[in-house]
């Protein structure tokens, strides 16, 4: 797993990581070229030989930025473009140990989680030509064993005629075994600092309640999955699954933190929203500066996980931050907020833009939308205008302009099949003029 992330960050570099992101996230080129290089020096330190290798550690990053330009875009599909393992938490969530609420450690659980499900995925491919051989010769065998005594199948006909998929839709009984069975009372141990402990206990219980098997009467193409799933599942080995999990998570993991500023501040009153603010800095500080966290796969060290902090930091400064985290995010880069012209652009140049999305989904109905040049316009600066009056909430108040604007269309769509309708800057000043006109209706329907 882990030399087939090299590879690939190695065939990428940072110019080729830039045009990737610029596929889907407009603008922010510093951002995008932070990220490409921190992703390029994972490659490179990989070529380093030991023991200087062991101490070049990752550059985290620390993105400040409104809401909404694509802080969290970039850290998802650079994660996406090197098959890492990613997850996206907030700060805000977690708080310091003595107080209720999660533990900083359980965002490295939830990174092998994932980690995990990478692995099982790809070694469930690597076995998946014996396990198609194997599920093959089994069914085979159930299907002559059930056949009536009167009308005997032959063996080899049979698997001849399921090697080709033939009788697909033919009814047939056969017995699956049951996942094993939760067990709700283990709950209890989910306070901060407990939630390893819980996850020990679950699984030694779990260990100990028998397996069930119950009959089920499928066809012959839904045996072959389940039969598939489960010889797939025994030709994993659990062993190779948790140490590569283990190394995936070490080498490649990426956690983005976001929500930053929320737990910015110092010197507080010990009491209210404030209470713990510098506490949970403090617990988050040895995961980000390189420690050992314990879980169900083993010990994971988090010195060469990649970090990508990110908040806006409008009220609360960076500066805020105890000095020792603040060292350990020495990269920062600052987002641009987004302009008319920004707007303009992601409504129609990523792949996955808004204008392809909804045009797609009302194809769905057979309604074709034509978003005619003047419209986009319209729709972008109705959306810059928005930010500027009300809350910055970036590229997302795209969602709710477009929603009001095809809101007609949207509903009457079953009932017009057949028809285009073109969005002019005329369609689009009918819906949200009115709207834009009153700061309180815009504040809260837009």
């Amino acid at each position: 797993m882990k030399a087939g992330f090299a590879r690939f960050e190695r065939e990428m570099t940072p110019r080729q990581v830039v045009a990737e992101l610029d596929r889907y996230i407009i603008g922010q080129a510093d951002a995008k070229r932070m990220v490409a290089i921190a992703l390029r020096n994972r490659w490179r330190r990989m070529q380093v030989e030991q023991p200087l290798r062991d101490d070049i550690t990752p550059k985290n990053i620390l993105m400040i930025g409104p809401t909404g330009v694509g802080k969290t875009e970039i850290a998802r599909r650079l994660a996406k473009l090197c098959g890492a393992p990613f997850l996206k938490v907030e700060a805000s969530k977690y708080t310091e140990v003595g107080y209720v609420g999660r533990d900083v450690e359980s965002m490295i659980r939830d990174l092998a989680e994932v980690a995990a499900k990478m692995v099982r995925a790809s070694e469930s491919e690597r076995v998946a030509a014996d396990a198609a051989r194997r599920t093959d010769e089994k069914l085979a065998d159930l299907l002559v064993r059930q056949a009536p005594t009167h009308a005997p199948l032959d063996r080899a006909t049979v698997l001849a005629a399921i090697r080709a998929r033939e009788p697909a839709t033919m009814a047939m009984t056969v017995k699956i075994e049951q996942a094993k069975p939760e067990l709700p009372g283990v709950s209890i141990f989910s306070g901060a600092g407990l939630e390893d402990l819980g996850n020990q206990v679950q699984e030694m219980l779990g260990n100990f309640m028998p397996h069930k098997t119950k009959e089920r009467v499928v066809t012959v193409s839904d045996a072959i999955r389940l039969i598939d799933e489960a010889e797939r599942e025994q030709l994993v080995d659990p062993e190779k699954v948790k140490n590569a999990t283990v190394e995936l998570v070490e080498h490649a993991g990426i956690v983005f933190i976001d929500e930053m500023d929320k737990i910015a501040g110092r010197n507080s009153t010990g009491s209210g929203p404030d209470v713990s603010r510098e506490g949970v800095q403090r617990d988050i500080l040895p995961i980000v500066e390189g420690t050992q966290v314990s879980t169900k796969y083993g010990l994971v060290r988090t010195d060469h996980i990649l970090f990508i902090g990110a908040g806006a930091f409008h009220v609360a400064k960076v500066s805020d931050l105890i000095p020792e985290l603040q060292g350990r995010f020495p990269i920062r880069v600052e987002l641009d907020s987004l302009t008319v012209e920004d707007f303009r652009r992601i409504l129609v140049e990523p792949d996955n833009s808004l204008i392809r999305q909804y045009i797609a989904l009302m194809a769905a109905e057979d309604v074709t939308l034509d978003f005619l040049p003047d419209g986009i316009d319209r729709i972008a600066e109705v959306a810059a205008r928005l930010n500027d009056r009300l809350e910055n909430i970036g590229a997302r108040r795209l969602h709710t302009v477009l929603e009001k604007v095809l809101e007609e269309v949207s509903f009457h769509a079953p009932d017009i099949g057949g028809q285009t309708v073109p969005v002019t800057a005329d369609y689009v000043s009918a819906r949200l003029d009115r709207i834009c006109e009153s700061d309180d209706e815009a504040r809260y329907i837009l």
